[in-house]
């Protein structure tokens, strides 16, 4: 098997569509379609082909301009689909001979999350062009963000798993590098309180808790996401670097702001959504000057009204915070970054297969509230050679390396299953049902599924 007559989704950074590694034997183009967003301009396998045998470089950009500018999309696309060419077959992708469309989203940093709505006119377009190409898709998300109630119900995770009941297809997202970044936190009020959990007098018996984190040099702003059940009510109070305490707000809807000395505080309190009773405590921290007040800093939960109990805390991302902010008492459980807790997509987090153990960055599962299972499993994601812009390679880690992995082993499947004829069915969460049966252990972890490897791992 080698994925012939499927397609694999490069939705990402885009592709150096000129790389050995995208071409066939005769030169043409494995790329059936590329629409850069960043350009608003789609370009068949006929143009990109004329642009290949351009008589320069100039020549060649000027018919089909797009490029891969940070080299996160080669790689992954390499991972999913290269043929090895540049290397004399030494560094080949899991299914070599699938056909690709590649979306470049429009967002120019490797390391930016792109708009909702640019995603999901990628996948649309990538759905859609299966459909009319009548070929069994797998569509590789290799990004995430922290910002959402990691319980899968937010606007993109909800589009996702609607996108995944459309045609013969399989979305695969890798689960993020913030296991062990000190990003995530959470507590619970429910160990203290009664049978209601409410005294007579209308408030919680449980003690105020206290969240300490970090703030390191040159933080020029941050928020923190506090997740909690709508029914609790609960007060906010901060206790800045300089031992001041400010606050408390109350439990009412819309923004509020708390000011120190250097810096601002905007708190908001959300609403629940048609799709969650969840709320949303959002604190913006802002400097007055240049950066926010260093050092350890304190949020203070009073309760007020306790039914649930249960709160979570989320920070950016170590690509958006500096490395010195972080929870002081950090929960590596749940750090999945968001769309990878969505029901209906394969979720994959990142082992290092040099040595049979767990990437250290993978991100954890399970979601919150539900506590469904994710990761669904885990793919070699560390130090993975693959392609890089301007026809060599290069070596990365991360589950944006993980998922490639997985979304070529699906394609693989549907070869078998679709393209050959042996179960047309083989699509959606069939394939992911025979991932879980067919995941290997990871040494040092007995019980599965797990939140670390979820039903354990693939590949060799």
């Amino acid at each position: 098997m080698n994925g012939q007559g499927t397609l694999i989704a490069i939705i990402d950074s885009g592709i150096d569509y000129a790389h050995p590694d995208f071409r066939n034997a005769d030169g043409t183009t494995r790329i059936l379609l590329l629409w850069d967003q960043t350009l608003g301009r789609v370009f068949d396998s006929t143009q990109i082909n004329r642009a290949l045998t351009a008589s320069s470089s100039q020549e060649q950009y000027r018919l089909v301009p797009s490029r891969d500018l940070s080299g996160h999309g080669t790689h992954v696309a390499g991972i999913a689909a290269g043929n090895g060419r540049a290397s004399d077959g030494q560094y080949v992708g899991v299914a070599p001979e699938a056909n690709l469309i590649v979306v470049k989203l429009g967002t120019e940093r490797e390391e930016a999350f792109p708009r909702t709505t640019e995603l999901m006119s990628a996948v649309d377009f990538s759905l859609r062009q299966a459909y009319v190409l009548q070929m069994p898709i797998v569509i590789n998300l290799s990004f995430g963000n922290n910002y959402g109630g990691h319980d899968g119900t937010s606007l993109l995770e909800t589009y996702l798993d609607s996108a995944a009941a459309y045609w013969k297809s399989l979305i695969v997202t890798g689960t993020g590098n913030e296991g062990d970044g000190g990003i995530h936190t959470e507590g619970s009020f429910r160990g203290n309180r009664g049978v209601s959990g409410v005294s007579q007098e209308g408030t919680t018996k449980a003690e105020a808790a206290v969240i300490e984190f970090s703030v390191g040099e040159y933080e020029t702003g941050f928020n923190i996401q506090l997740w909690k059940n709508f029914a609790d009510e609960m007060r906010v109070s901060l206790v800045a670097p300089s031992g001041e305490t400010i606050g408390t707000l109350q439990s009412e809807l819309g923004t509020q702001r708390l000011e120190t000395a250097g810096t601002d505080v905007l708190v908001y309190y959300g609403m629940p959504s048609p799709y969650s009773v969840s709320q949303e405590i959002f604190l913006d921290f802002i400097p007055k000057g240049n950066y926010v007040d260093q050092g350890v800093w304190n949020i203070v939960l009073t309760p007020v009204k306790i039914v649930d109990g249960n709160y979570n805390l989320w920070l950016p991302g170590q690509s958006v915070v500096g490395g010195g902010t972080a929870f002081l008492r950090p929960v590596e459980e749940t750090t999945l970054t968001i769309p990878s807790t969505a029901s209906k997509i394969l979720s994959v987090g990142a082992y290092d297969a040099r040595f049979l153990t767990m990437a250290p960055f993978s991100g954890r599962g399970y979601t919150r509230v539900n506590r469904a299972v994710k990761p669904d499993v885990v793919a070699p994601g560390v130090e993975i050679i693959s392609a890089s812009p301007g026809g060599g390679y290069t070596a990365r880690s991360g589950t944006s390396m993980a998922a490639p992995y997985a979304s070529g082993l699906a394609s693989l499947m549907m070869e078998e299953g679709i393209v050959k004829g042996n179960d047309p069915f083989l699509f959606g969460s069939k394939i992911i049902a025979y991932m879980h049966r067919q995941a290997l252990p990871l040494p040092g972890y007995t019980t599965y599924p797990n939140p670390v490897t979820g039903w354990g791992r693939i590949g060799r």
